[in-house]
């Protein structure tokens, strides 16, 4: 099918980063949020990413006015509802997921295939509660979105092959590159990265290292570009234990148990980089750890 309007329901990190590369990329966007402030920031924030590509000759100010053009903002689903795609970018909780798909299912056009930005959380599980199981799979951007190159392509027990071939058609429109994955927890890159950034903490926990050793031991002798705890400040260590939780309770290994004080930073509220505290801390000029 010939995709034209693609609806997001999500402005945070990942959802607004969504809507920048389908923008440029020749799509009519709806970004949808509960929240009018969220929208107003994502704007904003994609606005200056975008002014940041022109100053770097990626691309003219024209494309990035006609780019901010093709986006409209607002907090009620059935717009979101009435298009081609849609890309649930929420967050990574799947009861408010599901909430989501419930309520755009009434206003749905025929043809309209529904994804979800999920890292971690069954394709099946979530498409099986709508009515086009067959038009549901997963579509996992990398964060952040406008700079990373992949996108994971996720096919629940039920999706066709036209939905499978629309989406990959999208991703190639954008320049980037799909990876297909199978629908178990976490899928590919979750599913290796998220053991070793748990690891990481374990490694923390246990007191082989500290912050700064373990970090820069893997900056310096694995030639990571972001250390393990600095990278789980920058996603999020919430969504860290989500998907932690989701492989530990999928594939009931006892490998995936999540680390007591990646779940006690969690509690603590000391989530990384949008709390300004997690295994840094990031209120000063400069990050500081936190052990």
């Amino acid at each position: 099918m010939d995709i034209k309007t693609i609806g997001i329901v999500g402005a945070g990190q990942m959802g607004n980063g969504i809507a920048h590369v389908m923008a440029l990329a020749g799509y009519d966007v709806i970004l949808n949020d509960i929240d009018q402030d969220a929208l107003d920031k994502a704007l904003a924030l994609i606005a200056k990413n975008m002014e940041r590509q022109v100053s770097r000759e990626k691309i003219s100010a024209a494309d990035r006015d006609a780019a901010l053009a093709r986006i409209s903002t607002g907090t009620a689903l059935p717009p979101v509802a009435q298009t081609d795609l849609v890309i649930e970018a929420a967050t990574e909780r799947e009861d408010i997921k599901q909430k989501i798909f419930d309520t755009l299912l009434p206003d749905l056009l025929p043809h309209t295939i529904l994804t979800s930005n999920t890292s971690s959380i069954s394709i099946t599980r979530l498409a099986s509660r709508t009515d086009r199981p067959e038009k549901f799979m997963g579509f996992h951007f990398m964060n952040p979105v406008p700079v990373m190159q992949l996108v994971e392509l996720i096919r629940g027990i039920a999706t066709d092959q036209d939905t499978y071939q629309a989406c990959h058609g999208v991703v190639d429109r954008l320049g980037k590159t799909a990876a297909s994955a199978e629908d178990f927890p976490a899928f590919i890159v979750n599913r290796i990265l998220m053991p070793m950034i748990n690891e990481a903490v374990y490694t923390l926990y246990e007191g082989v290292g500290n912050v700064m050793s373990i970090d820069q031991s893997m900056k310096l002798g694995a030639n990571h570009p972001m250390g393990p705890l600095e990278l789980a400040d920058f996603i999020g260590l919430d969504t860290c234990l989500a998907i932690m939780n989701v492989l530990h309770d999928g594939l009931a290994d006892t490998k995936y148990r999540p680390c007591p004080l990646l779940t006690k930073y969690v509690e603590a509220g000391w989530l990384g980089r949008k709390t300004g505290r997690g295994f840094y801390d990031y209120r000063g000029d400069a990050p500081v750890p936190t052990r």
